[in-house]
């Protein structure tokens, strides 16, 4: 069974982006023709991997379910299965968001709506 909700993780200037109802893309994301996503499993390699000593992120928790026909699971990094959308992000779509933050282990804590 496949995630129904998958992150993306944004900069501050994206996140506002964002906020504004609609974001197309990172450059990477614009570079390669979909928005990169990650799934719970795979957010703190992300993260480790793209975004290392970095601040002012922004985490985004994105409604797979509400992608439709945008979303494509593919593999990528080793090849692990994930989630891309070909076509902007929605803002009806992301059903939580907040800033990164990590916990005493160091582990990315997911955003929870209310």
């Amino acid at each position: 069974m496949r995630d129904t909700t998958a992150y993306k993780v944004l900069t501050g200037e994206q996140m506002a982006a964002l906020e504004t109802g609609s974001f197309a893309g990172a450059p990477v994301d614009l570079t390669d023709g979909y928005i990169h996503l990650s799934t719970a499993a795979q957010l703190d390699e992300t993260v480790d991997k793209h975004f290392a000593g970095q601040s002012g992120l922004h985490v985004a928790a994105v409604d797979l379910a509400a992608q439709g026909d945008t979303l494509k699971w593919e593999p990528s990094r080793g090849g692990q299965l994930f989630p891309h959308i070909y076509g902007p992000l929605l803002l009806e779509t992301v059903i939580a968001y907040g800033p990164l933050d990590r916990d005493e282990q160091g582990k990315i804590r997911l955003p929870v709506s209310g």
